[in-house]
């Protein structure tokens, strides 16, 4: 009898890891990952999940929406997810994605709102050691100092300010829509406003209203999460500056400086 549990346990184990995510929804773990990968332009629906969910690709880039909120995720960035945060998934490039679930009870300290966390090499390094395992892996030993050093290393993780903020009102999500197509124009809000059939002080007010920012500022980080998209593709910063509507270079950096603490150079080699 042991010795077929053994050959039972086995198979499961080496069976290829399962890429529907109700696979790993009751899987008696604190903490599993999810690997699939994905090609350019593919888009996962609007879905919610029981779990705490850290967003994770180890390559390529996705575009990543709530009801609330548009983030743009490179490589040493993930996306923080709360248990039950409707949320839909773009694939702006192939994704190898490594996706990190965590059980509600233990990830609370985690916040319950979405931010960007920044993946240095140790958290790197452990979430993919951890995708290696089966998904109900062994907890003694080796793999329980790998899940406690990942919730360990999530709580100390910088927080990137590059959340676009998203808005309900039909006038200001047309806007805004056209605005992220081409973050590089530099419309007035007066034309804007022409645009959508509302005066420019009503397009004032729904911008600070449903977005907590104003016109300047919500372009602004619109640019930000583009030009961070753009660096990690290797652009030069001087093209980045130029189509994202800069007057130059180190205008581009002054602003990237101002917001992220570092310049776009210092910010794309940080390990």
């Amino acid at each position: 009898m042991k010795r077929e549990v053994r050959k039972v346990i086995a198979r499961r184990d080496s069976a290829p890891r399962s890429e529907r995510y109700p696979d790993y929804q009751d899987v008696p773990r604190v903490m599993t990952v999810l690997v699939r990968d994905q090609a350019t332009g593919e888009y996962n629906e609007p879905h919610v999940h029981r779990h705490g969910q850290l967003l994770y690709a180890s390559n390529g880039v996705m575009r990543v929406a709530t009801e609330r909120g548009l983030w743009i995720l490179p490589p040493k960035r993930a996306l923080w997810i709360p248990p039950g945060m409707i949320h839909d998934q773009l694939m702006l490039s192939a994704v190898k994605m490594r996706s990190i679930y965590i059980e509600p009870q233990v990830c609370a300290g985690l916040g319950d709102h979405c931010k960007v966390l920044e993946i240095p090499g140790l958290l790197r390094e452990l979430i993919l050691a951890l995708a290696e395992q089966p998904i109900e892996y062994p907890q003694e030993g080796r793999n329980a100092h790998i899940v406690a050093l990942i919730l360990s290393e999530l709580q100390a993780a910088r927080t990137l300010p590059i959340e676009v903020p998203w808005p309900v009102d039909r006038r200001l999500v047309t806007v805004c829509e056209a605005i992220l197509q081409d973050p590089g124009q530099d419309h007035s809000i007066g034309y804007w406003a022409d645009r959508v059939g509302a005066s420019s002080r009503t397009l004032i007010r729904l911008f600070v209203n449903e977005t907590g920012l104003n016109f300047r500022h919500w372009l602004q980080q619109v640019r930000l999460a583009t030009a961070i998209d753009r660096l990690d593709k290797g652009q030069s910063v001087g093209v980045i500056a130029r189509d994202l509507g800069y007057t130059s270079q180190s205008a581009f950096s002054a602003m990237f400086r101002r917001v992220m603490g570092e310049s776009p150079r210092e910010f794309l080699v940080r390990d």
